[in-house]
């Protein structure tokens, strides 16, 4: 299994940036013992191209192929931790590759966003999408933790 983070952007050197790094850390050692793999980060931003179409067309090219594809969206679904944790639970034992993607600041394409197997949302406010991975990689560290029957989570 693979997992990777395609997003649009790329994420300079400041709290979020670290915050990012250190959940990803945290998520590799406690996965580790889970058969989840590290997650990769894929960046995509092409300075000439702009707009929704031109990012999926890059997001697109991003997704490893035959990948689930969980994009984050704010229409998707706002699953709780735990329901969070058992899609990922249910994507490792199914041995299918992982691929979540998060758009610019414009969201995602409508056609592009279709394609998606699970589309998720942090709730109904729009968040800056730079702050999204940081969400994001707390969330799957909080899967593991969930997965691994650590108390970090407290429901």
């Amino acid at each position: 299994m693979r997992i990777d983070i395609a997003a649009v952007g790329r994420l300079k050197k400041g709290p979020e940036a670290a915050m990012v790094a250190g959940y990803l850390e945290r998520f590799a050692r406690t996965g580790r013992r889970l058969g989840l793999p590290p997650v990769g980060m894929v960046e995509v931003e092409d300075r000439r191209a702009s707009g929704m179409v031109a990012e999926a067309e890059m997001l697109a090219r991003a997704i490893p192929a035959a990948s689930a594809v969980v994009m984050l969206d704010e229409r998707g679904e706002q699953p709780c931790s735990a329901e969070f944790a058992a899609r990922l639970a249910g994507f490792r034992d199914s041995a299918r590759d992982l691929c979540f993607v998060i758009g610019g600041a414009d969201g995602l394409e409508p056609a592009f966003r279709a394609r998606a197997d699970w589309q998720i949302s942090f709730g109904r406010m729009v968040w800056p999408h730079m702050l999204v991975r940081v969400m994001l990689a707390e969330q799957l560290y909080r899967a593991a933790t969930i997965l691994a029957g650590s108390p970090y989570h407290r429901a």
